[in-house]
């Protein structure tokens, strides 16, 4: 079951993925993004450091690492 979070402003239900990207320098990194639907690289929970954030003009959930 993949990690997911409701958004108060639109009540729309957000899944958290994960994807590693390499970069033009060849340098490989692994990004989050939150999707709606479930698809290939959803995670089970959060990673460890990182809380998720509501932007507040969109109403989208970000990951940005914990204070």
């Amino acid at each position: 079951m993949a990690y997911s979070v409701t958004s108060k402003k639109s009540g729309r239900a957000y899944n958290l993925h994960m994807k590693e990207v390499t970069l033009r320098g060849g340098r490989k990194q692994v990004i989050y993004f939150f999707a709606q639907d479930v698809r290939e690289g959803a995670l089970d929970k959060l990673p460890e450091g990182y809380e998720v954030m509501e932007n507040e003009r969109t109403g989208l959930p970000m990951l940005r690492k914990a204070r």
